[in-house]
């Protein structure tokens, strides 16, 4: 993709295209410890065909993606229609990426503050973390309740506790799109802090939850798990998502589809309009 290409498809904010800039777990990990050592904040999210549906639907959700950072492709149909494209990507979701992300700073001495799951999940995750990583320095911790977006007032609130401690990294488990909204209004607020989107990780560490056997993930079928685990909740997200992926596999049948765009990743590149 030329130049020209990319900066046409970073104008159009109202499409609900969805744009790639790591390709796998280590890259993803080099870009925030290059990040950390130059002092740059950041969002990172961990893109998936539900975030691709939301996109489409929601227009505070679908400006955060596009100001974002450090985007991954988390959701094997993601993976496979960029494979299909040419690229060269590896599955990298947010419980791929927690415990390698809080080991790097541990080795790097960066404090890390947590926003979410639940209380109760994230006191049991956080001691099996720094069970695992002695050296891990948890800044802080909240497991805010709020509906759908927080006020202005309250993300001020927030983000002067986050940068009260010195943290340097803020890992946020709250689901999409809440999560991802909330980083990017805190991200504006803490401009050298990464904010982190990692949806159930903790919740899959205190065993809240319990993620799909090894060889589901690697065989695409981690939706099926979800799906058995929580029917009444998963059925008509993964009806909606279904719809997409069909419009993914035959572009051709449907010109208005979203596309995945995927622009190469340097230190200081970003997703952002």
């Amino acid at each position: 993709m030329g130049s020209a290409d990319i900066a046409s498809s970073q104008s159009r904010v109202s499409a609900p295209d969805l744009r790639v800039n790591l390709a796998n777990r280590q890259q993803a990990l080099d870009a925030i410890a290059t990040r950390a050592e130059a002092g740059q904040g950041y969002t990172l999210f961990t893109a998936n065909l539900d975030h691709l549906v939301k996109l489409g639907a929601d227009r505070r959700f679908r400006e955060a993606y596009h100001r974002a950072d450090l985007v991954t492709a988390d959701g094997w149909p993601i993976v496979w229609r960029m494979k299909q494209d040419g690229h060269d990507l590896q599955r990298t979701t947010g419980a791929d990426l927690l415990e390698p992300v809080c080991r790097q700073a541990a080795e790097q001495g960066l404090p890390v503050y947590f926003v979410g799951p639940g209380a109760e999940s994230q006191a049991l995750a956080l001691e099996t973390l720094s069970q695992r990583l002695p050296g891990l320095k948890i800044a802080g911790r909240e497991a805010p309740r709020f509906a759908d977006r927080l006020s202005d007032e309250a993300a001020d609130e927030m983000a002067a506790r986050i940068a009260a401690t010195g943290a340097r990294l803020c890992i946020v488990s709250l689901g999409a799109p809440k999560q991802e909204l909330l980083a990017d209004m805190l991200h504006t607020r803490c401009p050298g802090i990464g904010f982190l989107c990692f949806g159930a990780a903790l919740d899959f560490v205190s065993g809240h939850a319990a993620r799909a056997p090894v060889w589901m993930q690697r065989s695409g079928l981690e939706w099926g798990w979800r799906l058995a685990s929580s029917p009444q909740r998963m059925a008509a997200r993964y009806a909606r998502c279904a719809v997409w992926f069909v419009a993914l596999a035959l572009p051709s049948l449907f010109p208005a589809a979203p596309r995945l765009i995927w622009i190469a990743q340097t230190a200081r590149d970003s997703l952002g309009v």
